[in-house]
């Protein structure tokens, strides 16, 4: 089997040496910057298993990266999928597209550039957590996820691609009934939205005295927020048809039951542990950071679907659109940010 990955972002290195250090596969990287990587990769995870990968193909020409390949997966920001969509599609040719990451974009920007027919596929939640390490050279491999969910259209054999995934992935894969139930997930768009609003609210220019924990000093207050926004997100999908039992409700997921319980939760998870809050150092303090792709990816190419979608069905959303037009705003003000 040969994959193309197109992107160099964390998951993309970490995609490509888990992919490449099977035997009977062989990833090709569509990159604009070839240059900056290397042929190997490696990889390790937090118990020091190490992923030695080879990439067979690194280039920036599309066609290249793609005519040999069975698979092309997507491991951008959401606002490079419409551009590198146009880019691939004379090259596709029938073969399956898909994205790592389903919440910013990638089926409404691939039904419209590729079409009702493609043969696409999309994730509910990243498989990994991931940290590059050196650019083009080795990643960090922080988290697995017990099982993943995908979204699949247009496929012939659905059940064998299924299991094609779950062998490259190396984790347990259930298909999904509706492109919805990935393109609407309630990870990052909800989750990171709402702790930012926690956060930062009120205190965009304040300058603090240290870069704080997302996940490691996670307040109640965000642990509210957020559990409000999953309610109003449930309803949008209750108006949309989309079968609930494939979506977890938050709490459900991160077995809570109220706040509390949701916050002890989220501070307690090991792989979360050492990730920082979207600030950046000024002088002798810490200001928010509105060039971070959990600003530049989670509002608008995340969190915008659920609120448009919300808008377009006659839904109330009264959390999600405070916290939606909060981040929007932001960004609208934030000098030398680019979301195009």
């Amino acid at each position: 089997m040969r994959i193309c990955i197109c992107g160099g972002g964390s998951l993309g290195h970490v995609c490509a040496a888990v992919f490449s250090s099977s035997l009977d596969v062989k990833v090709n990287m569509y990159t604009k910057h070839p240059e900056a990587w290397n042929k190997t990769i490696r990889v390790e995870d937090l118990q020091n298993h190490v992923f030695n990968g080879r990439l067979d193909v690194v280039t920036s020409n599309p066609q290249e990266a793609i005519d040999l390949c069975d698979i092309v997966l997507l491991c951008l920001p959401g606002f490079l999928i419409e551009k590198t969509l146009e880019e691939i599609k004379p090259y596709v040719k029938g073969k399956p597209v898909g994205s790592i990451v389903s919440s910013t974009g990638f089926f409404f920007d691939a039904h419209k550039v590729l079409g009702k027919d493609a043969k696409l596929f999309g994730f509910q939640r990243v498989p990994y957590i991931a940290r590059v390490k050196k650019y083009g050279e080795s990643a960090d491999l922080l988290g697995y996820k017990e099982r993943i969910s995908v979204a699949v259209e247009n496929v012939d054999d659905v059940e064998a691609f299924r299991k094609q995934l779950e062998s490259l992935f190396r984790t347990p894969t259930d298909l999904l009934v509706s492109f919805y139930e990935a393109a609407l997930t309630n990870s990052n768009p909800i989750l990171h939205t709402s702790r930012l609003y926690s956060m930062f609210k009120g205190k965009e220019e304040s300058v603090f005295d240290h870069n704080i924990f997302f996940y490691k000093e996670w307040s109640e207050e965000s642990s509210q927020l957020l559990i409000e926004m999953d309610k109003e997100f449930f309803a949008l999908l209750d108006k949309l048809g989309v079968n609930n039992g494939r979506i977890m409700p938050l709490l459900d997921y991160y077995e809570s039951s109220d706040a509390l319980s949701l916050t002890k939760k989220i501070r307690s998870i090991e792989a979360f542990q050492n990730i920082m809050s979207p600030m950046k150092e000024i002088g002798g303090g810490w200001q928010i950071d509105c060039g971070s792709r959990y600003f530049t990816e989670d509002f608008p190419y995340g969190l915008r679907y659920i609120y448009e979608l919300a808008v377009k069905n006659n839904v109330s959303v009264p959390y999600i659109s405070k916290v939606y037009s909060w981040g929007v705003n932001l960004l609208s003000k934030a000098e030398n940010i680019d979301l195009q």
